[in-house]
C-alpha cells in the first residue's frame, strides 16, 4: 500500500507541478513542502485537505486508504 508521501508526490508530478508551486500554493516553505514528500513531517488537515481538493482526489486516496482516485 503506498503512504502518504508517495501519492503526494506522485499526484504532483502528474500534474506536472513543482515543489516550489505547491510550496507556495499551501502557504508553505519550500523546505515544508519537501519534508511532506520525504516522509519526513505530515502536514496539518487543513493542508492535506486542500492538498487532495486540488489534485481532484480523495483524502482517503491522498492517505493511502483507498485505492481509487474518486
Amino acid at each position: 500500500m503506498e503512504k502518504f508521501h508517495e501519492r503526494l508526490k506522485q499526484c504532483r508530478k502528474s500534474m506536472n507541478k513543482t515543489q516550489k508551486q505547491m510550496a507556495e500554493f499551501l502557504g508553505v516553505s519550500i523546505r515544508a513542502y519537501q519534508h511532506y514528500e520525504l516522509n519526513d513531517r505530515e502536514p496539518p488537515l487543513s493542508k492535506a485537505v486542500a492538498l487532495a481538493d486540488f489534485f481532484g482526489v480523495s483524502l482517503d486516496y491522498l492517505t493511502g486508504r483507498f485505492d481509487k482516485l474518486k
